[in-house]
């Protein structure tokens, strides 16, 4: 479905799937940052619950909603991407799947003395970056439609700044390093002003508000 979809509505598609994707991540931020710290004794108290009552259907309805979340704000994430570079982004994907796998294990071996909240905050800031970055990629992929379909920009649409560094180089934002930091950190060697812009508005605004909120709940506590 999506390699059929070309020129204006593919850039289209694109864009939208990746402001839709960073609502889902922002509200995954949200989530995190304002219920984050009750999160771990809430699964003990379910999963207690669902032991004593002999419940093995609803404790594994439940683990599978948590995975199944996830997995779709996984699917969203990779779809503007999965357009441009299918190869790449499965084989992303996989080595992200592994990564997981092998940060699950671990997690799993030091469960009972990790800090929750501190996993939080730091992957919450995460979050951000990458929310942040894909953000700023579905401006570009909206300029380009505007532009395939007539629509004047003006100065917006234009270059804000285009690095000195050829397609083949590692550093590029389609090599293998580049391509790393352009999916965690919205990285290019070239960026309209209207990216710029929509980006760093996006980190200047909730980059801060997320650590507010972390700082004041420590400060209750």
């Amino acid at each position: 479905m999506y390699g059929s979809l070309t020129g204006p509505t593919k850039a289209l598609f694109e864009g939208v799937a990746a402001f839709f994707a960073v609502l889902v991540l922002s509200s995954m931020i949200y989530w995190m940052a304002t219920k984050g710290k009750e999160l771990k004794v809430e699964v003990e108290r379910r999963v207690e619950a669902f032991v004593t009552r002999g419940a093995t259907l609803a404790l594994i309805s439940f683990s599978f909603i948590v995975v199944f979340r996830e997995g779709l704000e996984t699917v969203l994430f990779l779809t503007p991407f999965l357009l441009n570079d299918a190869i790449g982004t499965l084989a992303g994907a996989f080595l992200g799947i592994v990564a997981s796998l092998a940060l699950a294990y671990a997690i799993f071996i030091v469960g009972m003395n990790i800090r929750i909240r501190k996993f939080f905050y730091f992957t919450s800031i995460l979050l951000v970056l990458l929310a942040g970055g894909l953000a700023g990629y579905g401006v570009h992929e909206l300029v380009e439609y505007a532009e395939e379909t007539g629509v004047k920009l003006d100065w917006l649409g234009e270059y804000a700044y285009a690095l000195d560094i050829p397609e083949d180089d590692p550093l590029h934002h389609k090599g293998v390093i580049g391509s790393t930091f352009a999916v965690m950190f919205g990285y290019t060697v070239k960026a309209e002003w209207a990216r710029v812009i929509v980006h760093l508005v996006y980190l200047a605004i909730v980059l801060p508000l997320v650590v507010l909120i972390y700082k004041k709940e420590v400060t209750e506590i």
